[in-house]
């Protein structure tokens, strides 16, 4: 398959192969971007000499070392396509000499043979490439008859040991591209899962990655996120890096609106998430949301209170950003609400007061997904589509201070006192309008306002 971008490296005559999963993802014909290539018969300083007339060449590094490097070519129109710069690299051999990731030795070098930098991969999936010349494909390890069998398998037996990140790479895309594991990759995966806890929480969650995504999160915006979690309990490699989940393995819920157990209840939630296009807010709060229930049966606090201490404990854990931080907690901290009722005009705009529009809305998706997960009646789910109907009428509507007629500066016009009796005032007024939203018209409200202070 040509690209722009492909046939621009042919041009500059480096004898380039793209490899990878830009391969896999050409073979099994899913839409791709991101390309990385490999110029054998070069090391680092050949390669920058090779490239240097072409555009600016910044050197890549992986803890200190120089793996190869990012190119920014002098064309506009291909700059355009690729605005982070061509990854081109070396050959490459690895060796570890450590438990974690960062304990390696890395060799770049032209004399390595194609075939020893794809031996140094992850899986035959992945170990594949394709020479540009000539469209050749490179297939050292049986990676086109695996993914014939949609089947993943690692490289070599201590692939995993190597970096185990790529265990949960491999979880990533039994996820996204409904791939089985292959027996021996399930043993391998049993064996090396305590290495995860040598890997550092961005890599697992906040992401290095230029699209800022770990490989947990990866897998949970995955379509098949469920059997990717179940193998992840099943092999150790869930409580390896999730330790937090532990006590939700197995833990009978005893109730028959939630006959699965905890553990299964959560994936569940999260592949109903994911069935509906959920945000990645949503899929991990659905990951974390019932996470409390085994403390707060023995006597703690409620289950969506200790549910958010454990959420806000995993993403700081796995560096995800503070705003993430904050929205997965809150919709934790609030999920338990209930659903009954009539979700009239006055009922929606309380609601959207109470959390804000993106909380109110991030939570309706987490609770449709849990109700989705449950064995409940169907007038149930019913609810949580009025409830989203109800949102969608109102958030037009005033529900915020600020979409209020007034502002603190027109009540000190009429006599409020500067100070904390401002805001509260602000306050009592928005209750009001969200009472009848009729109300909040400026002359109206500053009326009110006066009888308040008479």
């Amino acid at each position: 398959m040509s690209t722009i971008v492909r046939d621009y490296v042919r041009s500059l005559n480096l004898d380039a192969y793209v490899v990878g999963g830009a391969v896999r993802d050409e073979l099994l014909g899913i839409p791709h971007t991101d390309e990385d290539f490999l110029v054998p018969a070069l090391d680092q300083a050949g390669l920058r000499a090779a490239l240097e007339p072409h555009g600016r060449v910044d050197d890549m590094e992986v803890h200190g070392q120089l793996v190869g490097v990012r190119f920014h070519p002098r064309e506009s129109s291909v700059r355009a396509l690729v605005p982070a710069g061509i990854e081109l690299t070396p050959p490459r051999a690895e060796r570890s000499i450590g438990p974690g990731h960062r304990d390696f030795a890395i060799v770049a070098d032209g004399s390595i043979s194609l075939e020893e930098d794809m031996a140094r991969r992850d899986f035959t999936v992945n170990a594949l490439a394709r020479r540009l010349a000539t469209g050749e494909l490179v297939d050292p390890f049986g990676g086109v008859a695996d993914l014939e069998r949609r089947e993943l398998r690692t490289v070599t037996e201590h692939s995993f040991r190597d970096d185990p990140l790529r265990i949960l790479r491999g979880l990533r895309l039994v996820s996204q591209l409904a791939f089985d594991l292959a027996p021996e990759t399930v043993e391998q995966m049993q064996r090396e899962a305590a290495g995860l806890q040598h890997v550092s929480g961005e890599r697992i969650g906040g992401g290095l990655a230029a699209d800022g995504l770990g490989e947990l999160s990866r897998l949970l915006l995955g379509s098949e996120p469920a059997v990717a979690l179940r193998l992840a309990r099943d092999t150790g490699v869930l409580v390896a890096f999730l330790p937090e989940l532990g006590d939700t393995i197995g833990y009978d819920l005893e109730s028959p609106r939630q006959p699965a157990t905890l553990d299964e209840h959560l994936f569940l939630v999260v592949q109903a998430a994911a069935d509906a296009g959920r945000s990645l807010a949503v899929r991990l709060a659905a990951l974390l949301h019932d996470a409390g229930k085994p403390a707060a049966d023995l006597g703690g606090a409620s289950h969506a209170a200790e549910g958010a201490r454990i959420a806000a404990t995993v993403l700081a854990r796995l560096r995800y950003p503070a705003r993430m931080q904050r929205l997965v907690t809150r919709i934790v901290a609030a999920h338990a609400f209930r659903v009954e009722g009539e979700w009239d005009g006055t009922r929606a705009r309380r609601f959207l007061a109470e959390h804000g529009d993106e909380l109110a809305f991030e939570l309706v998706a987490c609770k449709e997904a849990d109700l989705a997960a449950k064995r409940v009646l169907a007038v149930e789910l019913d609810r949580g589509a009025a409830l989203r109907a109800a949102l969608e009428r109102e958030r037009g509507s005033a529900h915020r201070v600020s979409d209020l007629a007034v502002d603190g500066t027109d009540l000190l016009d009429v006599g409020v006192p500067q100070g904390p009796q401002v805001g509260r005032l602000l306050e009592r007024l928005l209750a009001a309008v969200l009472e009848e939203p009729a109300l909040n018209e400026r002359a109206a409200l500053l009326e009110r306002a006066k009888a308040e202070l008479a």
